[in-house]
């Protein structure tokens, strides 16, 4: 099979017979073997019934639907692991991903030979209160995944080799840094092509202003596993033991400064009435508990079954 076709949706039952006649079209055209994947993510509006009755009427369309709502990035997981094509393409339910972009998508990834080709909707159709917070995620995106040429990390118009999609799983929010994923597990030709964005036909967007604070907090705990994921030691061990020399350090400022009161006549040096003593006291005592807290973490790795599943290997 050519193409899997992977569609996350929930609550567009409007706008999918005509994104699933448009698929058709652009597939047809071009003789390609395909597949549409329609995942729901517990709509409610009856989305569910509308992708039942396009698989009954085509065998190129499957369908996965949850109970109730969990997210895009669960539902894009369960698509990547049924597609069964050479190349993976996703995009949103809501028409605002072209489908006549899939042809290029398709060739920049079987003759040049890119791993992953991200969607740029350079000219978008959004208001201001989403394209300004938009280019701040991006840079700040670009920055922490050292990944420079990508200019819009969520866009959901995206293809991938079938491999990569094997080796990653998608999960809570991490859609929107599936690229940083994929570099993460070894894929390092990620492109970017310039798409055509379109302004939304039929109903709502489903994503309020909280993607932004998750989208910052879920980019600190990618960047925090691939850095320290496999070796928290690395981190906790070296925070606790500079914790535990500044700790150090102020006790020895305390006992030098008891040793001088002792000896001294007119100077009274109460250990107690010193910064440092109490400095001394939490230094210590934080250094101990990251120390210990690296230690755990090396023991629950080193006893994970997957921890070496991030490893991907080939044999000539």
């Amino acid at each position: 099979m050519d193409i899997s076709v992977v569609v996350p949706l929930y609550n567009e039952a409007e706008s999918l017979p005509e994104l699933h006649a448009w698929i058709s079209r652009v597939m047809a055209e071009n003789n390609f073997s395909y597949e549409i994947i329609f995942c729901n993510d517990g709509s409610t509006d009856g989305s569910l019934r509308v992708i039942k009755d396009l698989a009954a009427a085509d065998p190129h369309v499957r369908c996965v639907s949850f109970s109730r709502n969990y997210g895009k990035s669960p539902a894009l997981n369960e698509g990547f692991l049924r597609a069964q094509g050479d190349v993976v393409i996703t995009m949103d339910a809501d028409l605002q991903d072209s489908p006549d972009e899939i042809p290029e998508l398709y060739r920049m990834i079987t003759k040049d030979g890119f791993d992953l080709v991200s969607g740029w909707k350079k000219k978008r159709y959004d208001p201001l209160s989403k394209t300004i917070p938009t280019k701040l995620f991006n840079a700040t995106a670009r920055k922490v995944s050292g990944i420079k040429n990508l200019h819009d990390f969520n866009c959901g118009l995206k293809a991938y080799k079938k491999e990569v999609v094997k080796h990653i799983e998608v999960y809570g929010d991490m859609h929107r840094y599936i690229p940083y994923l994929a570099k993460n597990a070894g894929y390092k030709k990620i492109g970017e092509k310039e798409v055509h964005h379109q302004a939304r036909k039929y109903g709502v967007t489903k994503f309020g202003l909280d993607r932004f604070v998750n989208g910052y907090l879920d980019l600190a705990t990618l960047w925090f596993q691939s850095k320290f994921g496999i070796k928290p030691m690395h981190i906790f061990g070296l925070l606790g033991s500079v914790m535990f020399f500044i700790g150090f350090l102020a006790t020895l400022t305390v006992l030098i400064l008891k040793i001088v009161s002792m000896c001294s006549a007119d100077y009274h040096f109460y250990v107690t009435n010193s910064v440092y003593f109490y400095l001394s006291l939490a230094a210590m005592v934080m250094g101990l508990q990251f120390f210990l807290t690296g230690f755990i973490g090396e023991l629950i790795t080193r006893n994970s079954p997957e921890r070496n599943h991030y490893l991907i290997a080939e044999e000539w």
